[in-house]
């Protein structure tokens, strides 16, 4: 499955807040973690007040990126839409502080890109996430250093997910410290395989158009870190591996 994902074009960094991208400008490097986009309310034929619907409401991902190369303002709904999640994402790998870097400029990076998007495509969240996950691979230190702190202390910033097994056991509070020695000893290409999967809620397909493998390769890094987690959880039970090929 391709990626649409392509390099980007080297604009100059932005100079203009995210609110100026109707001129064409670059959005910002940093995220306004929260932000919403406000809609001016409107007054329909019986003189009430009603609120306006957002931009994009009812449009893919694809539309709107495609409308943003000649309306540039449009490209805020995909920031409005997906922001919030890509941030929690990559919290949960490196923590607050460098997260926001981390999103605004892959934010950044999509923007520039946007005019070699591929329509065909609707759902531009794998194509942000691989973004994202390329970004986050200029921190593996800090991501490994994030996952040790968390396997000393057991404060653990992950939201609950029930899309894995391995991800409910990350939940319970005596497994994670060590969920989280074992993510800081998993191969970076496993380890972003496992979370795009149980993290970011991919199926097989979307991880493997993520990260610009083949399925078979997101498959057989799965069953690789997944096979650690249970161990490192002292769950070596054949029958826990038969749920692997459940996910798709």
């Amino acid at each position: 499955m391709d990626n649409p994902a392509v390099l980007a074009r080297g604009d100059d960094p932005p100079r203009t807040p995210r609110e100026d991208m109707a001129r064409g400008a670059d959005p910002p490097r940093r995220l306004p973690v929260g932000m919403e986009e406000e809609t001016a309310p409107q007054e329909n034929p019986a003189g009430q007040i009603a609120a306006s619907p957002g931009p994009g409401v009812g449009v893919d991902d694809a539309a709107l990126i495609e409308r943003s190369v000649t309306e540039p303002e449009a490209f805020s709904a995909i920031f409005d839409r997906h922001a919030a999640a890509l941030h929690r994402y990559a919290a949960r790998r490196l923590g607050e502080a460098i997260a926001e870097d981390v999103v605004a400029e892959a934010f950044l990076v999509a923007f520039r890109r946007r005019d070699r998007y591929d329509p065909a495509y609707p759902d531009a969240r794998p194509w942000l996430y691989g973004i994202v996950t390329n970004l986050i691979g200029r921190h593996r230190q800090a991501e490994v250093r994030f996952y040790r702190a968390l396997a000393r202390t057991g404060v653990d910033p992950v939201i609950e997910s029930h899309a894995d097994d391995v991800v409910a056991r990350v939940t319970a509070a005596a497994e994670k410290r060590r969920i989280a020695a074992a993510l800081a000893r998993l191969p970076a290409a496993d380890r972003d395989t496992l979370l795009l999967v149980v993290w970011g809620n991919f199926s097989y397909e979307q991880a493997a158009g993520a990260l610009r493998i083949p399925v078979g390769t997101v498959r057989s890094r799965l069953h690789r870190a997944k096979r650690k987690v249970r161990q490192a959880l002292g769950d070596s039970s054949p029958a826990s591996s038969a749920e692997e090929s459940d996910h798709e």
